[in-house]
């Protein structure tokens, strides 16, 4: 078995260059690969284009990055709660790809399971369309979207032994089991590692066989996007 275990972010993320293509799990700020994109705004990496459900905000995840302006492309399903985003966009420096979230997942399916294309109604009839190559099935009008083709896949899981196999909790299950599966070199932060054989076979979400590397991440600040208390 090949040692997947690195020492720590910087060790896992030393070999993303310049003008990579990036998956990066997560559901809002639920499981994303904190340690990871703070080991990549250290190292500068630049000119990045990012798969992700949405694209963090101002001051953690992705937005992280988007204000040292290391993306080029952000491809996201959704954006709405970072300014900076917004202002990066409406200016022009920054490329963006909105794709249905339900496109999105499937895309990343389709790259895990080797194939190269997926046929979808979602987005017939809208700009999302445009230029693309349209095909009736039973009468109905779909479109032809393209796997990914991503370099590293980031992901971050509760739980993940020296092997790779990881457990995902809750919310974080939505897209990182997807990115595993997808990239060509898949990294995995967890909050806790433990030695192969401790995790119920039953509970693998993901199988070491997708994870190239793994480690132990730290400091995860458990956020939540939007706190609604009721009044009484």
């Amino acid at each position: 078995m090949l040692n997947k275990i690195v020492k720590n972010a910087d060790e896992a993320i030393a070999d993303i260059q310049d003008g990579a293509v990036i998956m990066l799990g997560g559901f809002g700020l639920c499981g994303i690969p904190e340690n990871c994109i703070a080991a990549l705004v250290k190292k500068g990496t630049k000119n990045l284009t990012c798969i992700s459900n949405n694209a963090g905000v101002d001051d953690f995840g992705i937005g992280l990055m988007l204000k040292t302006k290391q993306v080029k492309k952000m491809i996201s399903s959704y954006v709405g709660e970072n300014a900076e985003f917004e202002r990066q966009l409406l200016s022009g420096e920054l490329e963006v790809e909105l794709i249905p979230q339900g496109t999105l997942a499937t895309r990343c399916l389709a790259t895990g399971y080797g194939m190269p294309a997926i046929y979808t109604p979602a987005g017939v009839g809208t700009e999302v369309a445009n230029g693309k190559e349209t095909r009736l099935f039973n009468g109905k009008t779909y479109l032809l979207e393209h796997a990914f083709d991503s370099d590293f896949a980031i992901v971050k899981a509760w739980k993940g032994d020296t092997h790779g196999n990881l457990i995902f909790r809750a919310t974080s299950r939505n897209f990182n089991p997807l990115m595993a599966m997808a990239g060509k070199i898949t990294i995995a932060e967890v909050e806790e590692l433990v030695p192969a054989g401790e995790l119920d076979p039953d509970m693998i979400h993901t199988p070491g066989i997708y994870v190239n590397r793994i480690f132990k991440g730290e400091n995860y600040e458990k956020r939540i996007e939007q706190v609604t208390i009721t009044k009484k």
